[in-house]
Formats: structure tokens, sequence, C-alpha cells
């Protein structure tokens, strides 16, 4: 089975979305939404070398756009990475977890678009890519972050406390979200 976003077949589509792997071409459609007040409350300012870190192969390796009808709306992560086991096994906890990020265009929040993508993505990690299990993470203080990882089915499994610097420059709590290919597998069979 495939453990790499360059084996899964490209673009993904869903019922108004289409996810596809970013090019260097994306990179003014993406900092254009980055650069929102909306997106550096909890993202930070985009930095003045944006262009060259977005092209930088191992950032384009793991980053998906998400387009609705043919316009890109947001951007989202699939870092894929191992888990600890004991030097005898290994082989088998190599590319089996995957970290979830994303923004959207401000204007296009509120539709259900972050869900339907990140639904998306979590069908590709758990059947195209065959993980074990999916993260992502957020300040306490973005609730329309966890609560869109609570609808897709993702379970709380850390409250870290001051874990993280805020683009304010304050120490903040953070949030640790999760969910295992089992578990997703009978969300699917019992929606």
């Amino acid at each position: 089975m495939p453990r790499e976003l360059s084996d899964v077949e490209w673009p993904v589509s869903t019922a108004r979305l289409t996810l596809r792997r970013a090019t260097v071409d994306d990179t003014d459609a993406v900092l254009s939404y980055r650069s929102s007040s909306l997106v550096t409350e909890w993202l930070g300012e985009p930095p003045e070398d944006f262009h060259e870190r977005f092209a930088a192969p191992e950032r384009l390796d793991l980053l998906l756009v998400i387009e609705r009808e043919g316009a890109v709306i947001g951007d989202l992560m699939i870092k894929i990475g191992d888990v600890w086991a004991p030097p005898q096994l290994a082989d088998r906890a190599k590319g089996v977890q995957a970290e979830l990020g994303w923004a959207l265009r401000p204007e296009e929040t509120g539709q259900g678009y972050a869900t339907e993508a990140v639904e998306a993505a979590l069908r590709i990690c758990f059947e195209d890519l065959g993980l074990h299990r999916v993260t992502a993470d957020c300040f306490v203080g973005n609730a329309p972050s966890y609560r869109l990882m609570e609808r897709v089915g993702m379970r709380r499994e850390q409250h870290a406390v001051k874990d993280a610097l805020h683009p304010s420059g304050e120490w903040m709590d953070g949030y640790l979200y999760a969910l295992l290919a089992e578990e997703w597998r009978v969300r699917q069979d019992h929606p």
C-alpha cells in the first residue's frame, strides 16, 4: 500500500471541492489568504521569504490545495511520519501516522468546506495511504478548528498547558486531537 502522497491518484474530488497537490504556481493564491488577519491570528504573519519556503520540495511534498470551481480557497497539509517502536519493530512504525493542518480563505468559512476537505484528507490517509493514525492540533482559543476536528470524529487526547507561542508572543494552551484507522472505519460503516 502506498505511504506517500505522490502515490495517490490526484486530483481527489468531493461533492463541492477538488484537492490536488500544490505547485509553485499556487504560491500567490495561498499567500493572498494566509496574509488575512483572520488567518494570521492563528498562524502568524507569512515570512518575508514565503515564496521560497512555499516552493521548497519538502513543503510541496506535503501540501494540498483546496479548490472550489477551479479557484484555490484553502490549503491542507498531510505530513506523514513515523511513530515510536522498539528496535525490533521499527520497520512497522515507519510512515504510519499523519499530522493534518489547514487554512481556508476567510470568506469561504462557515460553509462546510474545511470539514469536507478534512474528511477527504482522512479518507486519503486511511484508505489510500493505509495509515494507522491521524493527528491535528490547535490553540485552545481556536474553537472553529477544534470543533471541526470533533465534527470529523477526532477525539481530544491532550490539553497541553502553554506549550506553544501564539503569534501574539504569548504562551498559550493547545489541544491535540487524533483518530485511528479502526475508529474511522466504524464511522464510515455507521455515520
